[in-house]
């Protein structure tokens, strides 16, 4: 990966940034027009009120769920694409390269790219950029925020692909290092140590002051709450390396869990939703201009055999097949225009969940109370309670953010008879599948651990809807919930249909541009780029 050297455009307001600053991009072309200063101001006229740091943050909180800008078509190849997919969340109702592309299992290098590049280009080269004008210095409340969001960023970027540059980027030179993922899991908990010890030693002493306030997209610049998201950040990152490291997991997620290192998420008001500079979310314009996206059939299976009441505040019922809800199989085999466009899709119509201002979600409440009914199920300290009462709380704390009232709640957490259901494709019989399981919803605690388990990480993923990135980790370390497997596999033999997807292929532009690394990272992969290859962390 060639370093990227520039120099944003010098933001005058925060409001300023986000309507014209330059998304950045890793080709040279347009170098000399990247690095001209148009605002004819000197450095220390932005000294003032932090606006020379704070100005980079609206695109960062911006392009971590991409939508810097407002360009809808980057996020749909960043993840829509791929993670909503094969989280058997979202499927696209269209024929893309002819039924044969990263949806059957036939990787196309265009698409794998644009995850990897937009956060380099988007994240970490405007963070790099905020280090270099001082901020661990000047303002180290705001380098705390910097590397929650760097964490948080990047995180989604090698659990991905592996083996990224990390930890050597912005050091110099025309190529950057590749990291072992264990290397730069190490480097995330150290980041979040630094930061949860600067933003604790920051409000203590300046308690009320919020600096941060005019850049924050998410917490108004409240340094308490983003203390409870670097800790809920760090149990999920610990919970991801249990099968790998399970010491080390262990530690960290107590670590986060200890109530003297500020707390966890644990209602709705603290979930992390990115909103404001004109920021829309992605996938209004992806249903409503572009009909390029539908329910999936697990979600159909799921929700629907559960009678689940967030059923209508996530989809829309089908067109084509009214009072139903309908989703589309992974890999089916799709007709050109209108193809399967009558089926469900995200709620824009109905109760309109999806609307051009929808703040977007990174991280909510309900999946820290799942975590933590893991890290009870594991036997760790400090998870505040049994797997049940966790697990209780945070399928009543999801249906809550969706509106459901007391009486919804304890019907639903006390339901011990609806199943998925099998999957029926109105239009091609081929398509049609048994359900997946038998998992029912009610708490049972003389299951074994692995229905216990499995009975956690389904309401897990159906809380944390519509972030698939999330909920495709997830079902890779833990093979749950059991989704439908993808109908037509081309991938002709690298990826195994019923283990299903594990990474995306480095880009192209990595082998010719910096090969040498790449190659080194394709060795700490045991020698296999494909999207067959297993992650340091995803263990059978």
């Amino acid at each position: 990966m060639k370093k990227i050297r520039f120099k944003l455009y010098k933001p005058l307001t925060a409001i300023a940034l986000a309507a014209g600053i330059l998304a950045m991009s890793a080709c040279t072309k347009k170098f000399e027009e990247y690095n001209t200063d148009k605002t004819g101001l000197g450095e220390d006229d932005l000294k003032a009120d932090f606006n020379f740091i704070g100005g980079f943050f609206p695109q960062i909180q911006s392009s971590i769920y991409f939508n810097f800008g407002n360009t809808t078509a980057d996020y749909q190849l960043q993840q829509n694409l791929n993670a909503d997919a094969y989280s058997g969340y979202l499927t696209p109702p269209h024929d893309f390269q002819g039924n044969q592309s990263n949806l059957s299992y036939k990787m196309i290098d265009g698409w794998n790219s644009f995850t990897f590049n937009l956060a380099y280009n988007n994240v970490m080269a405007p963070i790099n950029e905020i280090k270099r004008r001082g901020a661990q210095t000047i303002a180290p409340d705001f380098w705390a925020v910097a590397l929650i969001l760097k964490v948080e960023a990047m995180h989604r970027v090698t659990d991905v692909y592996g083996p990224i540059p990390y930890s050597s980027y912005g050091s110099g030179g025309t190529t950057s290092s590749y990291d072992a993922q264990s290397v730069i899991y190490d480097r995330f908990f150290k980041e979040l140590d630094t930061a949860n010890t600067t933003l604790k030693a920051f409000v203590a002493a300046h308690p009320g002051l919020t600096p941060f306030g005019k850049f924050d997209m998410v917490y108004a610049g409240d340094y308490k709450q983003w203390i409870k998201f670097a800790n809920s950040l760090r149990l999920r990152l610990a919970m991801r390396i249990v099968k790998v490291d399970a010491a080390r997991a262990q530690a960290e997620g107590e670590k986060a869990l200890d109530p003297a290192n500020g707390g966890v998420m644990e209602i709705n008001k603290d979930n992390v939703q990115v909103s404001g500079f004109g920021l829309r979310h992605p996938l209004f314009t992806i249903v409503t201009s572009w009909t390029d996206c539908s329910m999936s059939a697990s979600m159909e299976s799921f929700l629907v055999g559960y009678k689940d009441p967030r059923l209508p505040k996530y989809f829309d019922h089908s067109v084509s097949y009214p009072n139903t809800y309908k989703g589309i199989r992974i890999g089916s085999t799709i007709t050109a225009k209108p193809g399967y466009t009558g089926y469900s899709v995200p709620a824009v119509r109905e109760t309109k969940t999806f609307r051009n201002n929808t703040p977007i979600q990174l991280m909510v409440s309900a999946e820290v109370f799942f975590l933590r009914a893991e890290a009870a199920l594991r036997g760790w300290k400090n998870a505040g309670g049994t797997p049940q009462q966790l697990y209780e709380k945070g399928v009543g704390i999801s249906l809550a953010q969706w509106d459901a009232d007391a009486a919804s709640i304890s019907n639903y957490l006390n339901d011990n008879t609806s199943k998925p259901i099998a999957y029926v494709d109105p239009q091609f019989a081929v398509n049609n599948a048994p359900a997946t399981t038998d998992i029912t919803i009610k708490w049972d605690d003389a299951a074994t651990f692995d229905k216990k388990l499995e009975r956690i990480i389904t309401q897990k993923w159906i809380s944390v809807f519509p972030e698939g990135q999330e909920a495709w980790s997830e079902f890779r370390r833990t093979g749950y919930p059991k989704l439908f497997t993808v109908v037509n596999n081309y991938s002709n033999g690298l990826v195994s249909t019923t283990i299903q997807i594990r990474r995306l292929p480095f880009p192209n532009t990595e082998y010719t541009s910096n090969k040498a690394e790449v190659d080194k990272a394709v060795t700490l992969l045991g020698g296999l780029d494909n999207a067959g290859t297993r992650l340091w962390w995803d263990k059978p």
